[in-house]
């Protein structure tokens, strides 16, 4: 796991470590581990680093230092480095250092839009992991800027994160550096892994300054490597059966949409449960027999009264939601599953009935609910836009006020138990190929399929965002030849590959 650790507990390792080393010693590793990023940024361009031209944007602050001191380094190294003095002031042993190593540090505000746009790289010292908010001027300015010079081909480089990013959250609220690639020092940062603030942070490059044994077991949110996914996935042994393998009951489907039960039942199948049972309407159920011949399909009644759980059979774990409709039928269906004590996922339309009746989710058996922004916004009475800007505030608050796990789909997924304590998982393996419709779907099914097999509602939420990423990426590159649309179909496809991968 990438693990990311909030400003207060970054700040008191920080203080537990200075205790134990020379004054200096922290900047000076960090400094030379900015360096030797930037260096190698650097070489690409003439191919070598002699010559080049660095820009350094640096605040008051010991991220201002932090870049002042790098800058040095690369100056010695026949790099033509001036600063530009954004801050009340400069760090004062770091602009010493630039100096003496023949670099410049300029005051002069007109100056700075040609220091920045001759350059070949352009580091961000302007704020650090404490600052709120959107940047103000004269460092919105800068940022502007370093964003011209970017799009010119000059590469940016932020310190500790990009100035303008909320280091807890990656809210960004107003201008805000957008980099090429972000230097982090000591641990990353939970801004750095969630969007909007990972989308601004480009490449991370964790640069080591001996924090690790002073910032506890407490992560606030971290993000899963292949071997932590593969560790989690379920693998069938010599007395497997498959009711052993795990049964998943999916409703899902009507008459009037058919897809969307298709293809979370091919994302089950191939999620690895031993049978898929599927519940739904009859045009979708003769669908469903004709494309998935090894789902156990059964059609429930468009009206009146039914035993959804008799006629279903004995199942593992519930899906509920996928294009089922939200008439009273489906909400009566929908409750009749929430009142079992099995682990249920909960989406789309499953989704807009608990909206409207929360009671449904107060159930002592584990819940997984995956909504997208509009759909937690109906959840916690706000907007999409609100939870698009802060997602991982809000996954958190609706963990906590629901009391089940939140998948949060998006451009980085976010997955919240809701144990205060544990942290937020963040799938790192996202693509905005994933953006199609009926790909939600897919991942119920595989999510679902999962959770049949035993993982508890965060790991195979997490499993299953991980794997639906890679299928997303697979199936995109399918030719080899680069990236081309893809359907939620190509999804379903790609699933067996995407385990394979791991």
């Amino acid at each position: 796991m990438r693990e990311a650790y909030q400003v207060t507990a970054v700040r008191a390792a920080e203080r537990a470590l200075m205790e134990t080393v020379p004054d200096g010693a922290l900047m000076g590793r960090a400094a030379a581990g900015l360096a030797s990023v930037c260096a190698s940024l650097l070489a690409r361009y003439p191919g070598r680093v002699y010559g080049t031209r660095v820009a350094v944007l640096a605040g008051s602050g010991d991220n201002g230092g932090d870049a002042l001191y790098a800058g040095a380094l690369l100056a010695r190294r026949g790099v033509a480095v001036t600063a530009i003095a954004a801050g009340s002031r400069t760090h004062p042993g770091g602009a010493a250092a630039l100096r003496a190593a023949g670099g410049r540090v300029s005051g002069d505000p007109a100056a700075a839009a040609g220091v920045i746009g001759r350059a070949d790289l352009i580091i961000d010292g302007l704020l650090g992991i404490g600052g709120r908010g959107g940047l103000r001027d004269p460092f919105a300015g800068l940022a502007q800027q370093a964003e011209q010079a970017r799009q010119a081909g000059a590469t940016v480089v932020a310190v500790d994160l990009p100035s303008g990013i909320d280091a807890d959250t990656g809210a960004v609220d107003g201008p805000a550096v957008r980099a090429d690639v972000t230097v982090t020092f000591g641990v990353i940062k939970p801004g750095l892994l969630i969007d909007p603030g990972a989308g601004h942070a480009g490449a991370v490059e964790l640069v080591d300054i001996g924090l690790g044994p002073y910032l506890g077991d407490r992560p606030a949110a971290a993000a899963p490597q292949r071997d932590d996914v593969s560790g989690l996935l379920p693998r069938p042994g010599a007395e497997s059966d498959k009711y052993r393998r795990g049964v998943l009951g999916l409703l899902a489907g009507s008459d009037r949409f058919t897809g969307a039960v298709l293809l979370a039942t091919g994302g089950a199948v191939h999620g690895g449960a031993g049978m898929v049972r599927v519940i739904t309407a009859d045009v979708a159920a003769r669908l469903v027999r004709q494309a998935w011949p090894e789902a156990v399909v059964t059609v429930h009644p468009d009206q009146g009264d039914w035993d959804l759980l008799g006629s279903a059979g004995r199942v593992q774990a519930w899906v509920a939601g996928p294009g089922m409709g939200t008439d009273p039928d489906a909400a009566a269906r929908l409750a009749a599953i929430l009142g079992t004590d099995l682990p249920v996922l909960v989406d789309a339309d499953g989704l807009t009935i608990v909206s409207q009746d929360k009671d449904l989710l107060l159930r002592g058996a584990p819940t997984l609910i995956t909504p997208h922004a509009g759909e937690l916004a109906r959840l916690l009475g706000t907007d999409a836009a609100s939870v698009e800007a802060r997602r991982l505030e809000h996954a958190r608050r609706a963990a906590d006020e629901l009391g089940v796990t939140v998948l949060l789909k998006g451009s980085t997924t976010v997955i919240a138990p809701p144990q205060a304590g544990r942290p937020v998982f963040v799938n790192p393996t996202g693509t905005p190929w994933l953006a199609t419709a009926g790909s939600g779907d897919v991942l119920s099914g595989l999510a679902g399929a999962l959770l049949a097999q035993g993982l508890e509602p965060a790991a195979a939420g997490l499993a299953a965002a991980y794997l639906h990423g890679l299928a997303g990426r697979l199936a995109a590159a399918a030719d080899g030849a680069g990236q081309a649309p893809i359907g939620a179909s190509d999804l379903v496809r790609a699933v067996p590959a995407a385990f394979r991968s791991l």
